[in-house]
């Protein structure tokens, strides 16, 4: 399959203060807030939804196409996306501003100063699929994610215009997105991916309960955390699918990423929509094993040892045939 993933290139400057917020602040002065940290650490990370997901799909070979805006700062991160199987190719370049950034420091309390530069992103919406497609000689799925909110809905609009599979992701950008920007999003989608707490709130923006939900998608998959993941199909019985084995706990961040990077890889093989949970699933437990969204190794010898260990032998068995 060629699979094209939508949504954000982001990097994340995270810096760690070694004191406390609370002790540099006046409370009479707080009308003329003016505060300068030392910081002891400054962590640098590649991320971004689409650009994690492709990065994990890259190591299934899948060389996924990463559809998104970034800056002209963006060519070192372009370089190891490359490097790691990610076709970089329909990756719009802005002229006026850089990759978006997010940038936080957190004190030894884990109190947090936070902010998120969309720079670049907003330019997704000028970003036109059919010109990829044409490109690359079609397209099987689009994966829809966290993005500039109107480049979600064209996107979603244009896959249903051209008859398009794809995949709505909304995540974060939920809170942000009114409910007819959500119903657009979501109307006529092959997978519905969210977790919990998304699948709640999309329904309330929406004003669509579960089963109207699943009257206008084709596969809802809802990641439940420590419990693993659960895939709903309209008249058909939930799958519950246990979480992978997972040794030491460092970095959840990216984990939906991963997960979903695994689920896409399986589904391209044509496996089931369980075994596509349980591959989700294990490359998540890759992830939260290394510190950075973009930092574990995946390979064939460590997936199916984590398959076998987490679902048997089969599993590891039918996915060995193609990693």
């Amino acid at each position: 399959m060629r699979i094209a993933v939508a949504g954000s290139i982001a990097t994340d400057h995270l810096m760690s203060f070694q004191g406390r917020f609370s002790e540099q602040i006046i409370p009479d002065q707080i009308q003329q807030l003016s505060l300068s940290f030392l910081i002891d650490e400054l962590d640098v990370r590649r991320g971004g939804v689409a650009a994690n997901i492709c990065f994990g799909m890259g190591g299934f070979g899948l060389n996924p196409v990463l559809v998104g805006a970034a800056g002209a700062d963006f060519e070192e991160y372009r370089s190891w996306l490359d490097r790691h199987g990610v076709d970089t190719s329909a990756v719009h370049i802005s002229e006026l501003r850089h990759t978006a950034r997010f940038i936080c420091t957190t004190d030894l309390d884990q109190n947090q100063i936070a902010s998120f530069y969309a720079g670049a992103m907003a330019e997704a919406r000028n970003i036109e699929l059919q010109p990829i497609a044409e490109r690359l000689g079609g397209l099987d799925l689009v994966l829809i994610g966290a993005d500039d909110p109107a480049a979600m809905v064209r996107h979603s609009e244009e896959c249903r215009t051209r008859s398009i599979p794809f995949a709505a992701d909304p995540s974060q950008q939920l809170a942000r997105m009114e409910g007819p920007q959500v119903r657009s999003l979501i109307e006529g989608a092959t997978f519905l991916f969210s977790n919990e707490y998304e699948k709640a709130l999309a329904e309330q923006k929406t004003d669509w309960s579960d089963e109207e939900v699943l009257d206008r998608v084709g596969t809802r998959v809802t990641t439940l955390g420590a419990k693993g993941a659960r895939i709903d199909r309209r008249g058909e019985p939930s799958i519950h699918v246990p979480s992978a084995a997972v040794g030491e706990l460092v970095d959840p961040t990216g984990m939906g990423d991963a997960f979903r990077a695994g689920f896409l890889a399986a589904h391209s093989w044509g496996l089931s929509l369980e075994r596509a949970a349980q591959v989700g699933n294990a490359t998540a437990a890759h992830c939260l094993e290394a510190d950075g969204p973009q930092e574990y190794a995946l390979t064939a010898a460590t997936l199916t040892e984590r398959l076998e260990r987490s679902y048997g032998s089969d599993a590891a068995a039918e996915v060995a045939a193609y990693v």
